[in-house]
């Protein structure tokens, strides 16, 4: 099973659109927005387990789940600007 910052690595990849038949020398490329960078330092930073991550705009919004010491985990959510 793949992990969920593997999956969305691969979730990011490039889009590649065909040249207009108007004009022959024209190619567009899209390319997806990466979060998994900001993902990993969220979860180095936060010593905690990757839930999710989502890009939403120009923001990277990644929630991570945190062990407490002896507690239950909790649900910690973070905004990192792209």
């Amino acid at each position: 099973m793949a992990s969920p910052l593997s999956v969305a690595a691969l979730a990011a990849g490039l889009a590649v659109s065909a040249p207009s038949p108007d004009d022959t020398h024209t190619l567009v490329l899209r390319v997806a927005r990466d979060c998994s960078a900001a993902a990993q330092q969220v979860v180095d930073e936060t010593g905690g387990q990757l839930l999710s991550v989502q890009p939403v705009g120009d923001t990277c919004i990644i929630t991570v789940l945190v062990q407490g010491n002896g507690q239950r985990p909790r649900k910690v959510t973070v905004k990192v600007p792209m």
